[in-house]
């Protein structure tokens, strides 16, 4: 799986990028062979004032599927990514499930 990082006023750092191909991991670990590549968008929407404002925003490529975009905002970016995570896994396996009950039976 190829992942592909863009930041928007985060800095990207060597653990943060390791927590974001442990949690796409651990997320697609049912669905790692469909999946093609992962576009991540990481962003500080309010600046230094705080608040919910860290948004992660997930693209994922699969075979034969629709491009599944997930985005999820929270206090602190490791929650953001972990919640992001997590919900493209639901959908992936979702729409797995979705199209192996509409293929035609040989």
């Amino acid at each position: 799986m190829k992942i592909a990082i863009r930041t928007h006023a985060v800095t990207l750092t060597p653990t943060l990028r390791d927590q974001i191909q442990d949690r796409l991991g651990a997320a697609f670990a049912r669905v790692v062979p469909a999946v093609r590549a992962a576009d991540v968008t990481l962003a500080d929407v309010n600046g230094p004032r705080g608040g919910i404002d860290k948004e992660c925003r997930l693209r994922i490529h699969s075979d034969g599927l629709a491009p599944v975009v997930v985005r999820s905002a929270a206090a602190e970016l490791g929650a953001a990514i972990a919640d992001a995570a997590e919900r493209a896994g639901r959908a992936l396996r979702r729409a797995q499930v979705r199209r192996r009950s509409f293929a035609p039976a040989l």
